[in-house]
Formats: structure tokens, sequence, C-alpha cells
């Protein structure tokens, strides 16, 4: 017995053709279209707003700060990641005679600074996927398409853009949008919960009028869109949830294609910031290093000018783990 749908379909028109691969879509044909453009330098404005406030959020990620920590806090978290960042620094060495070599006459600072970057690779390339739904809602305000564009305020969404449609008698659709940088940044069995806690914060919006979609937008995944289905039943998670990828998503939200804000974002990135600044722009706290080099001090790798001046003795530290 084939499942049914988790959830109702919500009353917004759907492309009907049983042979179009987006049957059961949102008919995007019935809603106003974009009236022109961004003006490009306004874009590249956009861009650059974007890449700052991705910055400023990766910073505080990276050190895991709550948004409301106070000062003390602050210094406490710093010093708890130095400690941590020492750890690091001795667990995942690879060859220790080479490492050694190469930090040897260097100061903590320098190698604190080179093992923070290297703990938060994975983290800075999260800057990209901030970046981009920065730019995304920024580019759905401008472009006045949408009634309105307002940042959810939850976790799992990113920004909610209302569109009306074009016979005025329908109430306008509701869009609540979850910004990710491609499919495979949410694994298979993380699709349904994510899914789920973007409709939630459609079925529960007070200020809610009108029918929802919900759409994941995949900023750098090429191709148009597709319903997001379950892997065994083929039966969607929600019939009111969709997959935009960048073909289709960048041009609704910015009127822009997927490669012309590439192309954008490239001329910005060469224009704005040094190649060895992207991602992510962040000076390490002093406080963090000064707790690494306290670190180092007491398991005697430095001396007393804070320079990693016995490799025999790094060898040493980094073998008996």
């Amino acid at each position: 017995m084939a499942k049914t749908p988790r959830t109702v379909p919500q009353n917004y028109p759907r492309i009907q053709d049983e042979n179009s691969l987006y049957y059961g879509c949102l008919d995007d044909s019935t809603l106003v279209p974009h009236q022109g453009k961004i003006p490009p330098e306004q874009l590249k404005a956009l861009i650059r707003a974007a890449i700052n406030a991705a910055n400023r959020k990766s910073s505080r990620e990276i050190l895991s700060i709550p948004a409301n920590a106070m000062p003390e806090e602050i210094e406490a978290i710093y010093e708890r990641k130095g400690r941590e960042l020492f750890r690091y620094f001795k667990k995942y060495v690879g060859d220790p005679a080479a490492t050694a070599h190469q930090i040897y006459g260097n100061h903590y600072r320098v190698i604190g600074t080179e093992q923070f970057r290297n703990r938060t690779l994975q983290k800075e390339r999260m800057n990209s996927g901030w970046r981009y739904q920065f730019l995304a809602v920024d580019c759905a305000r401008a472009s006045y398409r949408f009634k309105s564009v307002s940042d959810i305020g939850a976790a799992e969404g990113d920004f909610n853009a209302i569109v009306e449609f074009t016979n005025p008698v329908l109430a306008p659709l509701r869009l609540y949008v979850s910004v990710k940088n491609r499919s495979n940044t949410l694994g298979g069995q993380d699709w349904p919960k994510a899914i789920e806690a973007l409709e939630r914060v459609a079925k529960t919006d007070k200020n809610g009028i009108g029918p929802y979609c919900c759409v994941f937008g995949i900023a750098m995944d090429r191709g148009t869109r597709y319903i997001k289905r379950e892997q065994k039943s083929k039966v969607p998670h929600s019939v009111n949830t969709e997959v935009w990828l960048s073909d289709y998503f960048w041009p609704f939200f910015s009127n822009y294609s997927y490669e012309e804000i590439m192309t954008f974002v490239l001329e910005v990135l060469i224009s704005s910031y040094e190649a060895d600044t992207i991602p992510v722009e962040m000076e390490i706290p002093d406080k963090l290093l000064d707790a690494f080099g306290a670190s180092c001090a007491n398991a005697g790798l430095i001396d007393e000018n804070g320079i990693f001046n016995d490799p025999f003795r790094l060898v040493h530290f980094f073998v008996n783990k």
C-alpha cells in the first residue's frame, strides 16, 4: 500500500502536466514577474556586504561565542580555545620530524595562528554558505519583486519572502527559504528533519496569511528544481517543499543567472579582497594565542622569547602521545 504524503498540500497554483519533470511544483507563471534588474554597482555593494557579514559570523561561530556573551565570558572562551588548540597541535601532527623542522625557530604566535587556521578550515568553508545566504535575502529585497522579505529567525530557515500572484483575487504566497551551498550540505538522513523543521516554521508563523511553500535554495549546484523525495518510497517528505537548484534559485530571487552572480562575486573578490584573506577575515584573539603559548611553555617547547628552540624536544613531544 502506497504511503500518503505527510502534509496537506497548500492551496497555490501547481504545475498540472503529469509529463512535466516539475509536476506538482509551484506554477511560477502565475506569480508577478521581475520588473527590472538590480543595477550592477548596487549588486556589487550587496555582495561586499554579504562577504563582510559572513566574515563576522564566521569569527563568532569558529570560536563558539554566544551572541549575548559578556566580556569576561568571552575572555574565558579565548583561554579555553587556546588550550584546545595546543591539544590539537599535538594530536593531529603529520610527520613529527618534518613538522619539528618546520616549527623550529618560529614564534609560538606564528605557529598558533597557522594551527588555528588548519583547525578551522572546515568552518571557514562554511563562510561561503553564509555569504550566499546573506546575498540571497539582500537580492530578494533589492529586486522589488516581493511584497516583503524578512529573516525567519530560525536555525533551519533563512528568510521569508511574500510574492503576489498575477491574479489579484489570490492571497499572496509565502515562501520560507533555507539556503544551502550544495545539495550534499545535508546528508540523506538529515533531509527529513530539515524539511520538517522548515515547514514547522511556516505552519507556526502567527503573522502568516495565505498559502506557503518551503524552499531549499541550493546556491551552487547546477540545475533547476525538484521535489525532495524519500529515497525508497518516492513519496515526498512534504508536498509543500521544493529544492531549487542554482539555475532556478538565483533568477527567481535576483533576476540574474547563477553564472552572472558568480561572475559578479569574482569581480568583487578580485577588486576588494586579497586571495589569502578569503573566505575568512579575522584576527585571532591575543588571549587565545597567549593561552596556546602558555601551554607550549608548560611543555618546555619554547624559550623565554616564545621561540620553539629545540627541534629534538618537539619530535619527542609529537611521538609521545
